[in-house]
C-alpha cells in the first residue's frame, strides 16, 4: 500500500509527483498514456508560463518529466476504471490492476468538447480535428476553419494562419471571449475572416472535408464555406467519469474543491483542470499539485 496515488501525468499530477518525491511520500503516478504532460503536448506555444516565455508546450512537458524522473517518480502506464473511497484505504481500479493508498490526488485533467454538428464524427481525423498544433501541418496553404470565440480557438487561429491561405473563425456572438491581446494578434492578420453570430451546423465531404456550414443565429441564413480543415474549439470535458457517484461534482463534471485541493472524501484531493475552478493554466495546474500534496501530508500526520 502507498502513502499516496496520483491519477494523471499532466502538469498538475507531475507538479504534484514532484512535491511528493521531495516529501518522501511512497508515491505511485497512474497515467494512460505513454507520453506524460497532459494537454500542453498538443500546445505550440506556452508564452505565459513565468520565466520560460515561448517554450513549446512538448518541451514544457519534458522538462517537468525530467524532473519528476529525477527524483525517482514512478510511473504506471494505466486507465483508471473507477474507485473505491470508502474507508481510510482508497482503491484505485485500472486495467493493470486495483491501487491502494491512503491518499489520492486526482489529477486527471480534461478532453476536447465535441460540438456535435452534422458529419463531425463521421469526419473526425479526416480533415476534423480538435488539436490545431497537432494537424495543422496537414493544411499548409490551404482554407481552414475554426469553431470558438475563447483562448484556445483563437490561439488556434492565429497558429493555423502562418501556414494556411485562409482562416474563418466562426463565432456565435458579435465579439470574443479570448484575452484582449489574443484579439489585437488576431485583427492583425490579413488572412483571417471573422464569421460572428454564427455556428457551424455541418461538416460537408466525402471521404474528407471539402466543406462546412454555418448558420447565422441572428436571421438563420445559412452559409457554406470550401475548407479543407475544420478544427473545433469549442471548451473541455473534465475526465472525472470514474470518480462518478464518489465524489462531489458540479453539473459540468468538475470535481469541488477548494484551493487547498480536499474534496467532499477525506483523503481525497483534486487537482488541475479536473478541479472546478476559475482559471485552467498551466501556472494554476502546478500550483493545484503543490497544494494538494500539502493537503495530503496534512492528512497521513493527522490520520496515522
Amino acid at each position: 500500500m502507498h502513502d499516496l496515488i496520483i491519477i494523471g501525468g499532466g502538469p498538475a499530477g507531475l507538479s504534484a509527483a514532484i512535491y511528493a518525491s521531495r516529501a518522501r511520500l511512497d508515491t505511485i503516478l497512474l497515467e494512460q498514456n505513454f507520453v506524460n504532460g497532459g494537454q500542453i503536448v498538443d500546445t505550440y506555444e506556452v508564452d505565459n508560463y513565468p520565466g520560460l516565455p515561448g517554450i513549446s508546450g512538448m518541451e514544457l512537458a519534458q522538462k517537468m518529466q525530467d524532473h519528476a524522473e529525477k527524483l525517482g517518480v514512478e510511473t504506471v502506464n494505466a486507465t483508471v476504471e473507477g474507485l473505491d473511497l470508502t474507508g481510510p484505504v482508497k482503491k484505485v481500479l485500472t486495467d493493470e490492476g486495483t491501487f491502494e493508498a491512503r491518499t489520492v490526488i486526482i489529477a486527471s485533467g480534461a478532453t476536447h468538447r465535441k460540438l456535435g454538428a452534422e458529419g463531425e464524427e463521421r469526419l473526425a481525423g479526416r480533415g476534423v480535428s480538435y488539436c490545431a498544433t497537432c494537424d495543422g501541418a496537414f493544411y499548409r496553404g490551404k482554407d481552414v476553419l475554426v469553431m470558438g470565440g475563447g483562448n484556445v480557438a483563437i490561439e488556434d487561429a492565429i497558429f493555423l494562419a502562418r501556414g494556411c491561405s485562409k482562416v474563418y473563425v466562426v463565432h456565435r456572438r458579435d465579439e470574443l471571449r479570448a484575452e484582449k491581446v489574443l484579439q489585437e494578434a488576431l485583427f492583425e492578420l490579413p488572412n483571417v475572416e471573422m464569421v460572428w453570430n454564427s455556428t457551424l451546423t455541418s461538416v460537408n465531404g466525402d471521404p474528407k472535408v471539402e466543406s462546412a456550414t454555418v448558420t447565422r443565429k441572428t436571421d438563420g441564413e445559412t452559409r457554406t464555406i470550401p475548407v479543407s480543415g475544420v478544427f473545433i474549439a469549442v471548451g473541455i470535458t473534465p475526465r472525472s467519469e470514474f470518480a462518478r457517484n464518489q465524489i462531489a461534482m458540479d453539473e459540468g463534471g468538475y470535481i469541488i474543491a477548494d484551493e487547498t485541493g480536499a474534496t467532499s472524501v477525506p483523503g481525497v484531493f483534486a487537482a488541475g483542470d479536473v478541479r472546478d475552478k476559475q482559471l485552467r493554466q498551466v501556472v494554476t495546474a502546478v500550483a493545484d499539485g503543490a497544494n494538494a500534496v500539502t493537503s495530503a501530508q496534512r492528512y497521513l500526520t493527522e490520520n496515522r
